[in-house]
């Protein structure tokens, strides 16, 4: 029997949750401002959806648009307030002015979230290197918890970073250092192109917008998401 593909949605508050889990969603990140691309949320926001949902809960760590770190001790602030709320599981990722991962600050996130798993978000897409961050981030401080990093594979979305994903997927299918954490694929992701994607042995999905028909300004719907879900679990046509 095939695995069952992850789907995780954005979850802006408690009724973008409830519709996420309705329609099938296994997992949520939580994020407050999409005009910023998505940051931290308020802790009673989190608390509000973790009461609401019996869904895994990713948290955004991230303080303005961008991939600068910026105040990096509020946000460690930020970081321990949701973890006494209980948030288990978070998304960070930070670049140096030269491309670079911002180790210092993923070392000091990573200490105050103390073990929890964490997602690297898209700031991988704007990596001076790709393959050079990903080896950084396995022999750096705190790397322990990264299990997932959440890519498009371009910059651009998915339409333009498709062959890096299914070249990555190889690599992380081959034990290569570097790319042990599972590749979350976002960021422009269509319908369409989940069948090349899970040939290739993809197998983790996140979707935003695709879950609001209506615009950013309207909640998930759970019909959307169940579109997904059934997409997601169908046989997969395996590469010959």
């Amino acid at each position: 029997m095939s695995k069952r593909a992850l789907l995780e949605v954005i979850a802006l508050g408690p009724q973008d949750a409830v519709a996420a889990e309705a329609g099938g969603a296994d997992r949520l990140e939580l994020v407050t401002d999409m005009a910023a691309d998505g940051l931290t949320p308020p802790r009673a926001t989190f608390a509000a959806i973790r009461a609401a949902v019996g869904l895994p809960l990713r948290v955004m760590l991230r303080a303005a648009d961008g991939f600068a770190a910026g105040e990096v001790a509020a946000l460690c602030e930020e970081a321990a307030a949701l973890r006494a709320e209980g948030a288990e599981e978070f998304v960070l990722g930070f670049l140096t002015p030269d491309g670079r991962p911002d180790l210092a600050a993923v070392a000091a996130l990573a200490e105050v979230i103390d073990g929890c798993r964490w997602t690297f978000h898209r700031a991988i897409d704007r990596a001076a290197d790709r393959d050079a961050l990903r080896k950084e981030l396995a022999g750096a401080a705190g790397s322990a918890g990264l299990d997932t990093y959440l890519t498009a594979g371009s910059a651009q979305g998915v339409d333009r970073g498709l062959p890096t994903l299914l070249a990555e997927q190889a690599r992380t299918a081959a034990g290569e250092p570097g790319y042990a954490p599972r590749i979350l694929v976002g960021g422009g992701l269509g319908l369409g192109h989940l069948p090349a994607l899970r040939a290739a042995g993809l197998d983790a999905f996140h979707i935003g917008g695709a879950a609001r028909p209506a615009g950013w300004s309207a909640p998930v719907e759970a019909a959307a998401v169940r579109e997904w879900r059934a997409a997601l679990d169908l046989p997969v046509a395996q590469r010959v």
